[in-house]
């Protein structure tokens, strides 16, 4: 038996509906994002779980809540999990950005690995606050099944670190939309991909919603 971390994005917000930029932000989640967490609770629930980890975010924590109940299992809060901060860009969208800051917005857009949002985070600096809980995971459970509730950024920057790719390329290379669940698997031969950014398990008027 090997490790598997399972890596969910959190299900839908107000802002990832119409595309806001929202790191530090705290939204709730939408009704929709509800049945999301709902949703992947009730395909997931069967697996074995041997712990939880999720950012302290009211998103991320109501998107775990359901398989928490569910599977008996307690969240174990870690802040190195939580999205990247978008500085001067939080709450707006893509257009308001580009208008405002331009000059940052093209910089980050060529290289987010160390240039970042106004006032925000590097690819960099997630990564260093991010995969130390990698690293946690695979000490203290070298075998089962791990979930990890996280954000958009952070998941894609994880991905690209344990995979070997760079992550100046974390927005060009992985996809990460709402409630979506990608999982590695950990053996002597490292990390392997085998599941990125799915969301069969839910409804199909749910993963076909826009923006996410």
């Amino acid at each position: 038996m090997s490790l598997k971390i399972y890596l969910l994005r959190h299900g839908e917000t107000e802002h990832s509906q119409r595309g806001a930029y929202c790191g530090a932000m705290d939204p709730a989640l939408t009704p929709e994002g509800h049945l999301m967490a709902q949703a992947f609770a009730t395909a997931y629930q069967a697996i074995p779980w041997t712990a939880i980890y999720v950012s302290p975010m009211k998103r991320t924590i109501a998107t775990a809540q359901p398989l928490c109940d569910a599977v008996g299992l307690p969240m174990q809060l870690r802040d190195g999990l939580r999205e990247i901060g978008y500085g001067a860009w939080e709450n707006l969208e893509q257009a308001d950005v580009k208008q405002r800051y331009e000059h940052d917005y093209i910089r980050w857009l060529t290289e987010p690995a160390w240039n970042p949002p106004t006032n925000g985070e590097t690819a960099v600096q997630v990564a260093s606050r991010a995969l130390p809980i990698i690293t946690e995971i695979e000490s203290g459970y070298p075998n089962g099944n791990v979930l990890v509730v996280s954000h958009k950024a952070t998941i894609r920057i994880i991905l690209c670190s344990l995979m070997g790719i760079d992550l100046g390329r974390y927005r060009d290379r992985i996809d990460a939309p709402a409630a979506s669940l990608s999982i590695v698997k950990f053996d002597i031969h490292g990390p392997m991909l085998e599941i990125l950014g799915d969301r069969n398990y839910m409804p199909a008027n749910l993963r076909n919603r826009e923006g996410t």
